[in-house]
């Protein structure tokens, strides 16, 4: 994964031949290629349909001067206001200029707090930029990023196309903004307060039979925990017939959000060698409570009695696309006890829920890590039984994007590991090119109804995962005996 701001906010490709040198050394180390983040804020900054993709073809002809290939993300959200975010590149300032006069085109919260990062879901299909919806503006996008990079798909440089579907280019609703004053543990707030998704949702209620409903106000704020809440405390809200019927309709709003999306991507990339991708957040923390809050309030209903994450999968099943999730590296016992944090269980049920429905899933770690123990723990998720000597093992994930290209990966204790790391993910093998090659993209299938999506809410047992990896890149003993040589190293020099 290349710098947030490779490309910056003035459009502008810094720093070539720095990115040129690293790059070969990515290559050298057996990489297959680079994720970097087309921004919408960047391309379409300063008027509707005005696209500026020289800075992005300048990059991407490097990458392939460097026998690299492309994930490309299309990022429709404001860079600046989530965990690890260095740069501030907003959203087109044509499109704030229209939210300075209907600020509810953005995802609002109980309190008024408007939200820059994203546009709401509930303009997906509202003319109000300057004669576009949302979806038609990332239409349009999507086809002139298409046209500009058409060279780079046909030769297959470009071979994943990840569709930005909310904050941070993930299909939630912003529920955890740093930039509100949100810190980790905190359950994150509802984020459907905007004029057009309250008039969606008193209709709702309304063709239920319960005009009397209304959005919930007993939900807490931000760094609250589940049971200084209403909503979420021990027998809430969450667990009566209107809670319920609110967490379906926030929940199903996401999913047709994705799908729609989804779908626009799949015409306009159909037939190109490559892979169509969304992203889903590992949202680990409150796991093991009984509310699931901050998955809850970013829109993924997801109970103990009830899988939140395998309806998305089969949404994303009929674009043939690919569930791409976070969190890959890490471990139950290094996050709080406190925040009841299950990150490993998360990741095995939404791995085991995209492999039931018969799609791709591929992976990131959530934060940099350069340690052996973080390596291992995303070979293990990568092939959750290990090698297969007679084939391709049983469960395997698609492929994994490490976050992130920086000065600090190349330090030469850190590279080592590093290369160590994508050598065992070859599974000891040569690099070969061609086993990441891709058939041509089919058209979607048939929208897949609601309720056929709703029956994957259903639970399944997850797929067994070994204990540990059988492709480790060393533990203790290694770091002990690198440590070792380091000092050995500096005595003698």
């Amino acid at each position: 994964m290349l710098p947030l701001g490779v490309v910056t906010r003035e459009n502008k490709f810094p720093d070539e031949a720095k990115f040129e040198k690293q790059l070969n050394e990515l290559k050298r180390a057996g990489v297959d290629g680079v994720m970097v983040d087309v921004w919408w804020g960047i391309t379409e900054a300063h008027a509707p349909k005005q696209y500026d993709w020289s800075s992005y073809v300048k990059l991407f002809h490097l990458v392939r001067k460097c026998g690299l290939r492309i994930q490309a993300i299309m990022s429709f959200h404001q860079c600046g206001g989530n965990i690890g975010d260095g740069v501030y590149i907003p959203v087109p300032q044509w499109v704030l200029s229209i939210g300075e006069k209907d600020a509810d085109v953005f995802y609002t919260n109980k309190s008024g707090n408007r939200n820059q990062e994203y546009l709401s879901l509930g303009v997906d299909n509202l003319p109000l930029f300057q004669g576009r919806t949302a979806v038609e503006m990332y239409r349009d996008y999507m086809i002139s990023f298409k046209e500009n990079m058409s060279d780079f798909l046909e030769d297959e440089t470009i071979i994943d196309v990840e569709v930005g579907l909310g904050p941070a280019g993930e299909l939630r609703y912003p529920s955890y903004p740093e930039t509100q004053g949100w810190v980790f543990p905190g359950i994150g707030e509802f984020q459907c307060y905007d004029k057009y998704l309250k008039q969606d949702f008193k209709e709702a209620a309304a063709n239920a039979g319960h005009p009397e409903w209304d959005l919930p106000d007993n939900a807490g704020t931000y760094n609250d925990t589940p049971e200084k809440t209403g909503f979420f405390k021990p027998n809430g809200t969450y667990k009566t017939e209107k809670g319920i019927f609110f967490l379906k309709w926030y929940s199903n709003k996401l999913i047709e959000h994705g799908d729609q999306i989804l779908d626009e991507a799949n015409k306009i990339f159909q037939g190109y060698k490559i892979r169509i991708a969304a992203k889903v957040s590992g949202i680990h923390w409150w796991y093991n409570d009984d509310s699931h809050a901050c998955e809850l309030t970013s829109g993924y209903y997801n109970m103990k009695d009830r899988d939140g994450y395998r309806p998305i999968a089969r949404m994303i099943s009929r674009h043939y696309g690919t569930l791409n999730f976070t969190c890959m590296e890490m471990r139950n016992f290094e996050q709080s006890a406190e925040a009841k944090c299950a990150p490993q269980q998360l990741v095995q049920q939404v791995l085991s829920g995209g492999w039931t429905e018969k799609i791709d899933v591929a992976g990131e770690n959530a934060l940099p890590r350069y340690d052996r123990a973080g390596y291992n723990q995303i070979l293990l998720n990568v092939r959750p039984n290990g090698v297969n000597k007679n084939g391709p093992p049983k469960l395997k994930m698609a492929g994994v994007t490490y976050l992130r290209l920086t000065d600090e990966l190349f330090e030469p204790q850190n590279f080592k590991i590093f290369k160590l790391f994508v050598k065992k993910m070859h599974a000891d093998q040569e690099y070969c090119r061609e086993m990441t090659d891709l058939p041509p993209l089919k058209r979607s299938k048939p929208k897949i109804p609601i309720e056929k999506l709703l029956e994957a809410t259903e639970t399944i047992e997850t797929f067994p995962w070994e204990s540990e990896t059988d492709m480790s890149v060393g533990g203790i003993l290694a770091d002990y005996l690198d440590n070792l040589f380091n000092k050995l190293f500096s005595i003698l020099n």
